[in-house]
């Protein structure tokens, strides 16, 4: 009979709640491209180094390697907000230490659909009295306006 094997890890480490793919998503989904970035165009990586203590927050973040411009503050703000699981290690606080690599690209802005040709047709109409010798005391000449949108 085999000896039932152990885990390879003395420390386990912290998992965020649904894996890599949730974690990228929550990142993409929080992260704000800042003002400033965008008006000088700045695009590039971020890498952020953060502490995870034993409950599973983010207890200090840095910038490893920065583009400027505001986005080093901004993936710093967006792994605070990560929270992740950690299981129990035999009762010991252990603080973790872990890196994001975080992407600023410029959003592409897809073109305004284009607007159909609006035009405008005014049409005035007055119809003419007769001449007076031919309708005595008739009313004076009815006047119609008409506008055509298209």
């Amino acid at each position: 009979m085999e000896k039932d094997k152990k885990k390879p890890f003395f420390i386990h480490q912290p998992e965020y709640a649904g894996g890599p793919k949730e974690l990228s998503k929550f990142i993409h989904t929080n992260l704000r491209y800042p003002p400033a970035a965008l008006e000088a165009g700045v695009e590039g990586m971020v890498l952020v180094e953060y502490d995870i203590d034993y409950q599973g927050k983010v207890v200090a973040t840095r910038v490893l390697q920065g583009i400027g411009s505001g986005c080093d503050e901004e993936a710093c703000r967006v792994v605070r907000l990560l929270k992740f699981d950690v299981p129990k290690n035999r009762g010991i606080k252990v603080l973790f230490h872990k890196k994001a690599r975080i992407q600023f690209k410029k959003p592409v802005q897809k073109p305004a659909p284009p607007q159909p040709a609006s035009l405008q047709i005014n049409y005035t109409m007055t119809a003419a009295a007769p001449p007076a010798d031919q309708a005595p005391e008739k009313p004076a000449p009815a006047t119609y306006h008409y506008t055509i949108h298209l």
